[in-house]
């Protein structure tokens, strides 16, 4: 093991970088939270603001996975689509099967330009996880309880307020809902034979209405729907906590785009084109596991450098003063100092475990647990 590879999986440097995550992403909240007067005044001006803000913090995360763990994300497509990454609104459908799934799509939207000003339809309890739900509010992300009579209107007001942004924006729809389990997989799929759907081998049934009320609200804004089946070599399911390890991963991706206009403008048929998707993605899911490829030509976006300067630029902000405060801590000999710093570090600690606990598949929603009383 190499002297860079043994630092990857020192504590000591885990707790450095959870610290430079969460203070600057206290620091951007606050400079987000003073960009509010911005709102009446400019509204579009506090848009560009915001995406830039969210950026500095997201592309932290980022990092972490181009840079420190060296992850190579490879897409297959065809170089139409290609050319029009970044150029455009889409909604983006995204399979819901790994920890890290997230963080694939956040590189992608950052290789082409556009990880500052991506959405997604997100669960309400992430609203309140500090920097996360904090930063997606600034940027008017739309949350929902998962209860479409109580989701409908705020859903609708949401989605029709983005029909100006003013950046490219790139909409992510977990269809599904919540992430494969095979326990959520079997209750799914008892609900498709209970409504006559085909049965899904590596996918939930997807849940409709988020998808039409989307295309619904955003027809007009919206150029097309980017489908995105993603899966790791070598059968790998990796973890925030392998990224920050520094294990390396070698995800694929295979991204397909239907422009909006031939999806369905009524409610019951552009359902039924979102099942037809899913039985489509689940068998690419099988071509892959069969050939261990996807179909279509590959590419490889090169990462850009600016999530690494990024990152470096709030490590020197922030990492200068704590060395200094530390050292003048342990020079002091003051007991009480020490162990109040001690604490302090403890605290940091458990703060950065809960963060990256939101990740984790065992740690998830009990939601799609449960058989549906009612069609949907």
């Amino acid at each position: 093991m190499g002297f860079i590879a043994f630092l990857k999986t020192q504590f000591i440097v885990h707790l450095l970088i959870g610290f430079v995550f969460v203070v600057s992403g206290l620091i951007i909240n606050f400079i987000q939270l003073c960009t509010l007067v911005l709102w009446p005044i400019n509204k579009q001006l506090y848009r560009r603001v915001n995406c830039r803000l969210a950026y500095s913090l997201w592309s932290q995360l980022v990092m972490l996975l181009e840079w420190w763990s060296g992850t190579e994300c490879t897409l297959f497509s065809d170089e139409a689509t290609v050319k029009t990454f970044g150029k455009e609104h889409v909604i983006i459908i995204l399979n819901h099967n790994f920890e890290i799934d997230f963080l694939c799509g956040w590189t992608m939207t950052e290789r082409f330009g556009v990880l500052g000003s991506s959405k997604v339809l997100a669960k309400r309890e992430l609203l309140y996880v500090p920097l996360i739900g904090w930063t997606w509010y600034f940027l008017e992300i739309v949350f929902c309880k998962r209860k479409w009579e109580e989701d409908r209107d705020t859903v609708i007001e949401g989605l029709k307020r983005l029909s100006d942004y003013p950046e490219y924006m790139w909409f992510l729809l977990y269809c599904e809902g919540t992430r494969f389990t095979e326990t959520k997989h079997r209750i799914s799929m008892e609900v498709a034979e209970s409504k006559g759907l085909p049965k899904l081998k590596y996918h939930l049934l997807p849940r409709t209405k988020g998808f039409t009320t989307a295309v619904q609200c955003l027809r007009g804004t919206v150029s097309a729907v980017y489908d995105v089946t993603l899966n790791f070599r070598g059968n790998k399911n990796p973890s925030l906590l392998g990224i920050l390890y520094g294990k390396k991963y070698e995800a694929d991706m295979c991204v397909r785009r239907f422009p909006l206009e031939d999806i369905p403008q009524d409610e019951k048929e552009a359902a039924n084109w979102l099942h037809k998707l899913y039985q489509e993605k689940d068998a690419l899911q099988e071509m892959y596991n069969q050939e261990g490829v996807f179909p279509g030509k590959k590419f490889k976006p090169p990462r850009r450098p600016w999530t690494l300067l990024n990152f470096l630029f709030w490590a020197t902000v922030l990492l200068s003063p704590l060395f200094t405060f530390g050292f003048g801590v342990f020079a002091s000999g003051s007991p009480l100092l020490i162990l109040a710093f001690l604490g302090l570090v403890g605290a940091a600690s458990f703060g950065v475990r809960r963060l990256i606990g939101v990740t984790e598949i065992e740690k998830g929603s009990s939601y799609g647990n449960q058989e549906f009383k009612k069609k949907e």
